[in-house]
């Protein structure tokens, strides 16, 4: 049978305290026998014990923290691997290019770096970023890869896919964090996007920092409704939208990184 943690470490001080109240009566019982020096030592021995019982259950509830924290890591790096699968089948239905969705990712992460993200916040990035088009599951194919313009209706349909997104992402509790991203990256720093029409520092920063890369990637790399752009007429394209489609102090910042990010995103073993 398995023990618990809690049980494994409450096991372990219940022993170590018993040997060491067994052993050090005893020892003190033999090796000292004036009445008033036993009281003294037994004071002695007294602050030792809490003292060595305190490193000893510092010690163990780290190795139980440290256990745990790494149970969790394998059950995240599981989820991630899960979702990385689905995220592959959702590309391959979009009719994406070949890493689609791993080259955003990679992108959005070095940039989230370069802008002072860390910590949960940047696992957020990692997630939203792997995760912004999860709304469009819901949607027709007919719509989805649609060689043309999509009509008025079409577009309001293509349209729900952010708030579709951000539900589905709600309901999971290690997700909600990341569903800025599919929740708003289609918002402008202008005011003019969509669903929300949040303007400027409204929209939270993962977005704003995802909606950089999203367009450089779409504009890079062709679509079943148009071409790749030339690299020189994304660049010029960016920066022509900064201020109004896109935070105009990340894509600075994108711009001055543009070739370990391009590299990053590209080539990510190098």
């Amino acid at each position: 049978m398995r023990l618990s943690p809690q049980l494994r470490a409450a096991g372990i001080y219940v022993l170590v305290s018993a040997a060491w109240i067994w052993f050090s009566g005893n020892l003190l019982g033999y090796l000292v026998h004036d009445p008033h020096l036993i009281v003294r030592y037994q004071i002695f021995k007294g602050w030792f014990f809490v003292l060595g019982t305190g490193f000893l259950l510092y010690w163990l509830i780290g190795r139980t923290v440290h256990r745990l924290a790494d149970a969790n890591q394998r059950l995240l790096d599981s989820h991630e691997q899960a979702l990385r699968v689905l995220v592959e089948a959702m590309d391959v239905r979009h009719k994406e290019t070949s890493d689609h969705s791993e080259r955003v990712v990679r992108m959005a992460v070095g940039l989230a770096k370069l802008a002072g993200v860390e910590g949960n916040d940047l696992r957020d990035i990692r997630f939203g970023a792997l995760l912004h088009d999860i709304g469009k599951l819901a949607l027709p194919d007919s719509i989805l890869i649609k060689p043309a313009k999509l009509t008025e209706e079409e577009t309001v349909v293509m349209r729900t896919h952010p708030g579709i997104g951000h539900g589905l992402l709600q309901r999971i509790d290690f997700l909600r964090g990341a569903s800025a991203i599919p929740f708003s990256h289609h918002e402008r720093w202008d005011g003019a996007g969509y669903p929300q029409g949040l303007k400027g520092d409204e929209i939270p920063l993962s977005a704003r920092i995802f909606s950089v890369v999203d367009v450089w990637d779409a504009l890079s790399f062709p679509r079943v409704y148009k071409p790749a752009w030339p690299e020189a007429d994304v660049l010029k394209y960016l920066q022509e939208v900064a201020g109004t489609q896109l935070d105009p102090k990340l894509v600075q910042l994108f711009m001055d990184n543009y070739p370990a990010l391009k590299t990053l995103a590209l080539h990510p073993d190098h």
